[in-house]
This record gives structure tokens, sequence and C-alpha cells, in this order.
């Protein structure tokens, strides 16, 4: 009876995660530049992601030490002084994409999304995020981008170097996931 609660179980488990795609090598990047000086961007190769086909739910993390810059200095002034990701260490991003229903998904796709970013311990709600969501074969790629702001994080950006970062972050991402 036991091995008949464990196999059903088992199956049970599969049957849930076929609508379960996955990555964890997702291409999250930002940018505060401000012309004619140092570039303020980073990148990082290692973001985490998981879309629920059944109900559009969506979720992301990402290790900001993750992020790497061009310049080691600002990349550590980032974790350090700003960031501060020894206290802080992850952006999480949770939402569902508006309008969804299960079996949407086309080849390429235009949506919005609806969610909370939480970053520096302070959450910011995002709402009408476009998307781009291509299906091929086992894989779904997620593309978009959208605008925020240091201040929505509570993160203050020093007089001293207020006029070399933006007020405005671009951050732009990239995921492709695979079925569970």
């Amino acid at each position: 009876m036991k091995k008949l609660l464990y196999i059903f179980a088992f199956i049970s488990l599969n049957c849930l995660s076929q609508s379960k795609f996955l990555t964890k090598s997702g291409t999250v990047s930002f940018e505060a530049s401000v012309p004619s000086f140092e570039e303020v961007a980073a990148k990082t190769n290692a973001a985490t992601a998981i879309l629920n086909t059944e109900n559009g739910e969506f979720a992301a993390l990402i290790l900001v030490k993750g992020f790497r810059f061009k310049n080691a200095l600002m990349e550590e002034h980032f974790n350090e002084n700003y960031a501060e990701s020894d206290t802080y260490p992850k952006v999480t991003f949770k939402g569902k994409l508006k309008d969804y229903e299960a079996g949407q998904l086309k080849t390429s796709t235009a949506f919005k999304i609806d969610g909370e970013l939480t970053f520096h311990g302070k959450s910011q709600k995002l709402e009408d995020i476009p998307l781009t969501i291509t299906t091929n074969n086992n894989t779904i790629t997620i593309t978009g981008n959208f605008v925020t702001s240091p201040s929505y994080f509570d993160i203050k950006i020093p007089k001293i170097v207020s006029n070399k970062i933006a007020e405005t972050v671009d951050v732009t991402f990239h995921f492709e996931l695979q079925k569970k």
C-alpha cells in the first residue's frame, strides 16, 4: 500500500509540473547611465525564473552579487553602498500575465504583466509591463523591459555622484525557459 501511495504521489507531481517552465540562466541587465559620464550598467546571466502556463503566474529571482559591471570598483560600490547586497542579497519579481488563458501561448505573442518587484528590502508594484513570449517546441522565451528608480527602493545616491547616475534605471530581461 505504501508503494502505491508513493507511485501515486510521484505521478501527481509529474502531472502538476507539466505546466511549469523554468530557467536558471536568464539574463537581466540594467543601465542608469548619463551622457558624457562613465557607463553605469550591469548584467547577470544567472537569473532564475519560472512560468506556470496553466494560470500565467511568473516569478523571477536574481542574486544581487551576480550583477557584473565593466568597472570592478563600480561593482564593489554598487554591492556595498547602494544595493547593500550582504543585507539584501536577492531581487525578486512575482507577477501574473494579464488576460491570460491556458493554451494561449502561440509562436510569438505580446502580453502585459502585473506584479511586484522587491529589491533592497522594498517592494514596487509594476503594472502593464509589455512582454514578448515566444514558444518553440519545449522552450518558452520571455523578453521585455521596464523603467524603475532607485528612490522607489530607498537607495540614496550621494550628491557627489548624483549627476553621474540617471534618476531612472532601464531594466531589460531575457529568459529561455524549459519544460520542468
